[in-house]
């Protein structure tokens, strides 16, 4: 769900203040149906506003495992990020562990991965914070390629590390609870 898929035309802007945001997050969760999921995943943006707490207040009622936290490996996203932790851990969300996005170049021709930003950063912040670091993903033009195609890097593209790490990530997943 997405409030992509109710406006009007795709280049609109949501310009909306936090009663709204609010309400909007609450009919989401509470009045859509979502029939028999095996996983809801929320993106949320990095921070600790209204919107995170709504999420939270609305999650009460449901068995949530917990957050994946996602980060870059640059120092000012990490510094970003380290306020989502805290905002998890001051509210009894559990942390299911951080995965460092964009964190390389892997080059279509060759295949070698190159750190345009820094890298480790999700890895230290892990450590920092205790839990699980749950892996690294690259920038990889061929997994951009399939975005909005409807094709899953894992099947077009099942030795990319993308690929590699997202299963892993998933077989990491399928274990909590258990």
């Amino acid at each position: 769900m997405s409030i992509g898929f109710l406006l009007k035309n795709r280049s609109d802007a949501v310009i909306w203040r936090g009663p709204k945001k609010t309400a909007m997050i609450k009919q989401f969760l509470e009045d859509v149906n979502w029939d028999e999921l095996d996983y809801l995943i929320i993106d949320t943006p990095p921070g600790t506003s209204d919107e995170h707490i709504t999420v939270m207040e609305c999650l009460k009622m449901v068995r949530t495992e917990g957050a994946i936290i996602v980060t870059t490996p640059q120092e000012m996203a990490l510094e970003d990020v380290r306020k989502e932790v805290t905002f998890c851990k001051k509210t009894g969300i559990p942390i299911l562990g951080i995965l460092e996005n964009m964190s390389g170049f892997v080059c279509p021709n060759c295949s070698e991965c190159t750190n345009i930003f820094s890298s480790g950063g999700g890895h230290s912040l892990a450590e920092l914070a205790k839990v699980p670091h749950l892996g690294t993903l690259p920038i990889d033009p061929r997994v951009g390629e399939l975005a909005g195609t409807g094709k899953a890097c894992v099947k077009e593209l099942p030795d990319c590390t993308t690929s590699e790490v997202l299963r892993e990530l998933v077989r990491t997943l399928t274990t909590v609870g258990q």
